[in-house]
C-alpha cells in the first residue's frame, strides 16, 4: 500500500527527478518491500554515487520504528550537509579567485621589481658617468685657476715693471717737455754760427698760407708745452688689463693678413691684434678699429697724448716705434707690406681741442719701396676736413737724417717730424703734440692739417688707418 502510494508521488514527480534521486528511491522502495514481503530472506546492497538532490525525497509517513528507514530527519540532515558543502564549495571558490588575483599580483609585482631593477642600473650609470665629468670638470677648473695665478703674477710683474719705466718716463718727459726750447736755443747758436761765415743765414720753410673756414675757436691758452698726463692711473690700469687680455688673445688667434680678416674671422672687437702681411718677414702688433664705417681698419699711426716722440730717425720710422694703444707708428716698412697685398684706402681721422671730430677719406693707397724711399701713392679725397695731403702725393719720405723732400733745407728739421714732404706742406701729422690748439712757435711744427685749422693750430688727436678697398 505504502509502497504503491510512493511509486504514484514518484511517477508524478519524476519528469523533474535526476539518475541521483531514482537511486535513492529504489532504496527507499527495497526497504519497503524488505517489511511487507513474503519472508523472503535475501538482502541487495547498493552502492550509490554522493549526487547533489535536486528533487524532492519520498520518505514514510508515521512512525517508523525499522532502522533501515529514511526519515524526514535523515533528509533534513542530508539536507544541512549538502548546504553545508555548497557554502564550503562557495569559500573554497572565493580563496582560489583571491588566491588567483594574489597571483597576478605577485606576477605585476616582480614585472615592477625587474623594471624598477633596470632603472636603477640606469640611474646608477648615469650617476657614475655623471660623477666622473664633474671629476673632468674639476681637473679643468684647477688648471684654469693656474693659468689665471700665472696670468696674475706675469701682471703683477708687468705692474712692477710699469712703475720701473713710469720713472723713467717722469723724468723723460721733463726733457720732452723742453724739447722745443732745447731746439730753438740749438738753432739760434746754428743760426749765429752760420751767420758768422755767410752773410745771409738760410730761411726756414715758407709757412702755410692756407686760411681755413672752420677754424675752431675758443682756445683757452696759448702754449707750446707738452702735456703732462695727469691721468697716470687710470692709465696705468687700463694698460696692465689691456695687456693681460691681448696676451691671452694671441695664445689663441691669429696673426692675419690685416684687420679686414680678423673681423672675418668674428673678431669684431676693436683693440690689440697680432698680423702678418704676405711678404713681411714676422708679424707685428696692431691696433684694429672694428666700430668706425663697418670694421676692418688696420691702424697705421695714433697721437693722443704726446707721450711719444716723433722726432726721430730713419729706422725709427722704418720699423715703427711707439705703444698700440696709445701713440704709435706702424713703421714704413710694414704699412708698405700692408698696401703691397692688394688695394687699400686710407682713412684720417682729426678731433680738435673741441671735441669736434672730422675725417678725410682717400679713395686709393699705398707705398713704394724703400729704395723709393717709401713714396706715397694717394687716390681722390673726399670728406669733411679738407683735402691737406694730396699736395704731398708722390713724394717721398724725410727724416732728420735722410733729407727726400723739395726744400732747399731739411723739412724734418723745422717740422720736427717724420713725413712726405714737399716744400714743406699742408700737413704735418708727425709733429710736435701742443696742449690747447693754437701754438707759438718760430716755425710750423705742431700736427696740422692746413685746411682745417692752419699752420699754427695743433690737433688734439689724429689717427691714419688703412682698410682694402670694398
Amino acid at each position: 500500500m505504502f509502497y504503491r502510494s510512493v511509486a504514484c508521488w514518484v511517477t508524478k514527480r519524476g519528469r523533474t527527478m535526476g539518475s541521483g534521486t531514482w537511486s535513492l528511491f529504489i532504496l527507499f522502495g527495497l526497504a519497503l518491500w524488505k517489511a511487507n514481503g513474503e519472508n523472503k530472506k535475501c538482502s541487495y546492497t547498493f552502492l550509490v554515487p554522493e549526487q547533489k538532490i535536486t528533487g524532492p525525497i519520498c520518505a514514510a509517513r508515521g512512525y517508523s520504528t525499522d532502522k533501515d528507514r529514511v526519515t524526514r530527519l535523515d533528509v533534513a540532515a542530508v539536507r544541512d550537509l549538502l548546504s553545508k558543502q555548497r557554502r564550503e564549495m562557495e569559500t573554497l571558490k572565493l580563496v582560489v579567485d583571491v588566491d588567483g588575483n594574489l597571483v597576478n599580483e605577485m606576477k605585476l609585482l616582480r614585472k615592477e621589481s625587474r623594471n624598477m631593477n633596470s632603472r636603477v642600473t640606469q640611474l646608477y650609470m648615469q650617476l657614475l658617468h655623471e660623477i666622473i665629468r664633474k671629476r673632468d670638470n674639476s681637473l679643468e677648473l684647477a688648471q684654469l685657476e693656474t693659468r689665471i695665478l700665472n696670468a696674475t703674477t706675469e701682471s703683477l710683474r708687468l705692474a712692477s715693471r710699469y712703475r720701473e719705466l713710469e720713472a723713467k718716463y717722469a723724468a723723460l718727459s721733463a726733457v720732452v717737455n723742453n724739447q722745443s726750447v732745447l731746439i730753438g736755443a740749438l738753432e739760434e747758436r746754428c743760426m749765429q754760427v752760420y751767420s758768422r761765415r755767410h752773410e745771409h743765414p738760410p730761411m726756414g720753410p715758407p709757412l702755410v698760407q692756407v686760411v681755413p673756414e672752420n677754424i675752431p675757436v675758443n682756445v683757452p691758452r696759448f702754449t707750446n708745452e707738452i702735456q703732462r698726463d695727469n691721468t697716470r692711473g687710470i692709465l696705468f690700469y687700463s694698460m696692465m688689463t689691456t695687456a693681460c687680455f691681448s696676451l691671452l688673445f694671441f695664445l689663441l688667434s691669429g696673426p692675419f693678413r690685416d684687420c679686414l680678416e680678423a673681423q672675418e674671422a668674428s673678431h669684431s672687437t676693436s683693440g690689440m691684434y697680432l698680423i702678418k702681411p704676405d711678404e713681411a718677414e714676422r708679424p707685428v702688433q696692431v691696433w684694429c678699429e672694428q666700430d668706425i664705417d663697418n670694421g676692418g681698419w688696420t691702424v697705421i699711426q695714433s697721437r693722443r697724448d704726446g707721450s711719444v716722440n716723433f722726432f726721430r730717425n730713419w729706422d725709427n720710422y722704418k720699423s715703427g716705434f711707439g705703444n698700440i694703444d696709445g701713440e704709435y707708428w706702424l713703421g714704413l716698412e710694414g704699412i708698405y707690406n700692408l698696401g703691397r697685398q692688394g688695394d687699400y684706402k686710407l682713412l684720417v681721422e682729426l678731433e680738435d681741442w673741441m671735441g669736434k671730430k672730422v675725417y678725410a677719406q682717400y679713395s686709393s693707397f699705398h707705398l713704394e719701396p724703400e729704395s723709393e724711399s717709401y713714396r706715397l701713392r694717394l687716390g681722390t679725397y673726399q670728406g669733411n676736413a679738407g683735402d691737406s695731403l694730396s699736395s704731398h702725393n708722390g713724394k717721398q719720405f724725410t727724416t732728420l737724417d735722410r733729407d727726400k723732400d723739395a726744400f732747399s733745407g731739411n723739412c724734418a728739421h723745422f717740422h720736427k717730424g717724420g713725413w712726405w714732404y714737399n716744400a714743406c706742406g699742408q700737413a704735418n701729422l708727425n709733429g710736435v703734440w701742443y696742449t690747447g690748439g693754437v701754438y707759438r712757435s718760430k716755425f710750423q711744427d705742431g700736427i696740422f692739417w692746413a685746411d682745417y685749422g692752419g699752420g699754427f693750430y695743433s690737433m688734439k688727436t689724429v689717427r691714419m688707418m688703412i682698410r682694402p678697398i670694398d
